[in-house]
């Protein structure tokens, strides 16, 4: 779907947007994240090393579904931290790149730029070091600044690392700042772009040559526990599309396949690690006064996610090694460093639905598959009958944009196309609403969640024309479980802090993750250098 970049790229945040936050009556929300952290916070000595971790996709009930057979990292910072049960990502199209955007900068995708996975991090000018063919990927359409801006502004010493599998994962926690972010190549190497640097470092070429990928090459992933452990039935062929859905999972013996294969395995949350670690040693982070930043992004929740759907056995398995990875991570984390100066959070970039056949035995109406293709087809054949030109009208998924500027004479044209498109689609199985944004933009923020995260999507003036909202559990494409949705189990996510900043306890009300950014800040004695969506989770800081 390149073809609606151009689209995309005509959208331009508004900058001063504190009128439109009193209408969503968020006004308090942005002055709230601009005032003084409390007084106690501000007498704690700030931290030497802030470590976000970003699992993707991680559903903010596993913590509770899973929890009596959490014994690492995920419960360390259940039990010990400040954990908000009840937190969401407040905006629509809950992928990957609108959600890490959000995680450092707190601000919604409307004024990051960065609205959808489709205008991510792709980039040709910023070629892969290393890796010919590969996709190049910058943060050149992230707008604004994060967390580590704001820290680089009190002290231009501070050093940031960023890791991810995904290059999207790395990139955007850390905006458009220059530092160290890379991430892995499907051959089995961690890499960076042009946009970075012009050669890898040392520390990561070292690191790529004990090829840990490769090394899983004809092992198998089998259940961490007892059968009798798992709820979960293992014979369910919807998953994997009815191929290759009970364990054992075995890679290939071919050592390149199996480092491609690893992806869709917990061991590439073990490599991830192992590789943030050899990082942090190797560019002494944490070792000094001043606040670091060290970004991991876990992606192997995303991709067993996806495969085999959140109510997998296999699902199951990954969050019982994903804490014990984590566990091993942290103990080896404080060993490096004094964990009296170390704050962490972690949180996640979306959460995912039940695979819709699945859903389907419970839910009604009954979630169906959108053919994305064919509603687009069905929109151009309304603009070729109005007259108008079909590449200035465009339907990106759930989106339909429209080159405003060049349909300025065509407008009444326009707006009778998108009624009869909008007509159509809403008695189509499957579709919950079709809203035109402007309408959405006056609409009920405070009881409608749906509304509030579309506006919360996107810029207030820009080529958005309509936006779609399938009923739940109703997905595009025919990937076996996915996510996207402005619904709870999507935006879903838990937030945890841990250190001695934070005050320990599970906590019930409403939070953002926007909140996240100006809470670390808070601690850090740093303030965001513009207007944040985000206010500093006061309640949760001694």
């Amino acid at each position: 779907m390149r073809s609606g970049h151009k689209f995309w790229t005509m959208l331009r945040p508004i900058r001063t947007v504190l009128l439109l936050l009193c209408v969503l009556g968020l006004g308090a929300a942005c002055a709230g994240a601009q005032s003084n952290p409390p007084a106690a916070t501000r007498a704690a000595a700030p931290p030497s090393l802030i470590v976000l971790v970003t699992v993707d996709q991680l559903r903010g009930d596993y913590l509770d579904r899973f929890g009596p057979q959490l014994h690492g990292g995920l419960a360390r910072l259940a039990r010990g931290g400040a954990w908000f049960a009840n937190a969401h990502h407040d905006h629509a199209i809950t992928e990957t790149a609108p959600g890490h955007a959000t995680l450092l900068s707190g601000r919604f995708p409307r004024s990051t730029g960065i609205m959808a996975n489709r205008i991510g991090v792709e980039d040709p000018a910023a070629p892969l070091i290393g890796a010919p063919g590969g996709l190049g990927a910058s943060p050149h359409r992230f707008q604004g600044t994060t967390l580590v801006d704001w820290l680089r502004a009190k002290d231009s010493r501070t050093r940031t690392l960023s890791v991810s599998m995904k290059d999207r994962g790395a990139i955007l926690p850390v905006g458009r700042s220059r530092t160290d972010v890379y991430w892995y190549f499907g051959d089995g190497r961690f890499t960076t772009s042009k946009y970075y640097r012009d050669t890898l470092p040392e520390w990561v070429t070292r690191f790529n040559a004990r090829r840990l990928p490769q090394s899983f090459a004809g092992k198998s992933w089998t259940p961490l526990l007892p059968d009798s452990a798992y709820k979960e039935p293992d014979s369910v062929s919807v998953e994997m599309s009815g191929s290759g859905f009970t364990f054992p999972h075995r890679m290939p013996d071919d050592s390149a396949q199996a480092a491609s294969a690893v992806r869709a395995t917990p061991w590439m949350d073990e490599i991830t690690l192992s590789f943030a670690l050899d990082g942090l040693r190797a560019l002494s982070l944490g070792d000094s006064p001043r606040t670091d930043v060290l970004a991991v992004s876990l992606s192997a929740t995303d991709y067993v996610g996806h495969g085999y759907g959140p109510e997998s056995k296999e699902m199951h398995d990954n969050i019982l090694r994903l804490d014990r990875n984590l566990g091993v991570f942290f103990d080896s984390l404080f060993k490096l460093r004094d964990s009296s100066r170390i704050a962490i959070a972690l949180s996640a970039d979306h959460g995912v639905g039940t695979i819709p056949e699945l859903a389907a035995r419970t839910v009604s109406p009954a979630p169906v598959r959108i053919d994305a293709l064919a509603l687009a087809a069905r929109l151009r054949g309304l603009v070729a009958a109005a007259g108008i030109d079909t590449n200035l009208v465009y339907l990106d998924q759930q989106v339909v944009l429209a080159d405003r500027n060049a349909l300025k004479s065509r407008q009444a044209g326009l707006d009778s196309v998108l009624a009869a498109f909008a007509a159509q689609v809403r008695a189509l199985p499957g579709i919950s609403r079709v809203d035109r944004f402007q309408d959405l933009l006056r609409g009920d923020t405070i009881n409608d969640p749906i509304v509030r995260r579309w506006i919360h999507q996107f810029p207030a003036q820009g080529n958005v024309q309509l936006v779609v909202t399938l009923t739940p559990y109703s997905i595009f494409s025919g990937i076996v479980a996915t996510h996207g949705s402005p619904y709870d189990y999507d935006t879903h996510v838990p937030i945890m802090f841990y250190g001695p900043w934070f005050r320990p306890g599970k906590y019930s009300e409403f939070v953002r993750t926007v909140d996240i950014a100006p809470t670390l800040a808070a601690i850090a004695g740093v303030k965001p250098s513009e207007r944040v969506d985000g206010v500093v989770l006061r309640r949760a800081l001694k």
